[in-house]
């Protein structure tokens, strides 16, 4: 479990972050969303305890970082992909965080079978792609089996194959009753794999939700369809009041769900080719949260 409370932190004149409360609960994967200087660093390194809030309070499993025994066992951080010696090779540079963490060295054999790394654990870090570099980051993170997982941008460098992975790994962690909560710019790998968002702007946290709830509660339902009697359909269903638009493709696009368009469809004798409905996307709801606002 992850609890921030009333999170403030200054740097000189900037309000960094601005009375932040939100939670993220085991056994789902949250993400931690905001454009560039929205907060997201700052609030995950005070979690960290990398950084002292001046107000507030960040706890994981109930108690600050600092304050877990044996924290490298209770949580999984990724804050950046860079911190590695690059003379090192990538089963070394495991060995040596096990060690110290007083963690079996076995225990790197498996991380590196998790994060499909086996192959190239053997070479120098120098040599790795951003990518590599992401998994070796995060066989890190779970070398203690922690409860808890912290994951700044683990997207970053993953090619199409690496992103499944991720997807198909975090849901696997989540799926065993662990805490993730992710920071992430990609948008629509967001939206298939977590299952709660968390969107703050400017130091201040502007929406926390389910996200089917959030994209189901952000706007009305529309209905693309496809079907070879385009002007019967359309008269149709405006005469039962459905507003309907044509796209340059000839598809119909109605302001009303599937069901109702199907039913009327039924009702006149119209063959469908296609009938597929539509919400906002996760990130056309970001960027209304957000004033327009990217992520990267």
């Amino acid at each position: 479990m992850i609890e921030v409370a009333s999170l403030t932190k200054r740097y000189g004149n900037v309000l960094a972050v601005d009375g932040v409360s939100f939670a993220a609960a085991p056994g789902r994967i949250t993400g931690f969303l905001g454009p560039n200087g929205a907060g997201k660093t700052t609030t995950l390194r005070v979690l960290l305890g990398l950084v002292w809030p001046d107000q507030g309070s960040a706890a994981i499993l109930g108690s600050s970082y600092r304050d877990l025994d044996r924290p490298l066992h209770r949580v999984g951080a990724v804050l950046e992909v860079s911190d590695v010696h690059p003379g090192r090779s990538g089963r070394n540079h495991l060995r040596v965080l096990a060690a110290a963490a007083r963690i079996p060295r076995s225990r790197v054999e498996e991380v590196l079978s998790l994060v499909e790394l086996q192959a190239a654990a053997g070479r120098r870090v120098k040599g790795y792609s951003l990518g590599m570099r992401q998994r070796l980051g995060i066989a890190a993170a779970l070398l203690g089996d922690p409860a808890v997982l912290v994951l700044d941008e683990p997207a970053n460098g993953l090619d199409p194959a690496g992103i499944r992975w991720l997807r198909d790994c975090l849901r696997g962690l989540a799926a065993e009753g662990r805490t993730v909560l992710v920071s992430s710019h990609v948008l629509a790998e967001v939206a298939q794999t977590v299952d709660e968002v968390v969107v703050i702007h400017r130091g201040r946290i502007v929406e926390q939700a389910p996200i089917d709830v959030l994209l189901a509660a952000s706007g009305a339902a529309t209905t693309r369809v496809r079907t070879p009697e385009e002007t019967r359909l359309q008269a149709a269903l405006e005469s039962r009041g459905v507003a309907v638009g044509r796209r340059d493709d000839g598809r119909l696009v109605a302001d009303a769900p599937p069901e109702q368009v199907g039913e009327v469809a039924a009702a006149a004798g119209i063959v469908l080719h296609e009938l597929v409905g539509e919400r906002p996307s996760l990130e056309e709801v970001f960027l209304d949260l957000t004033g327009g606002e990217t992520t990267s």
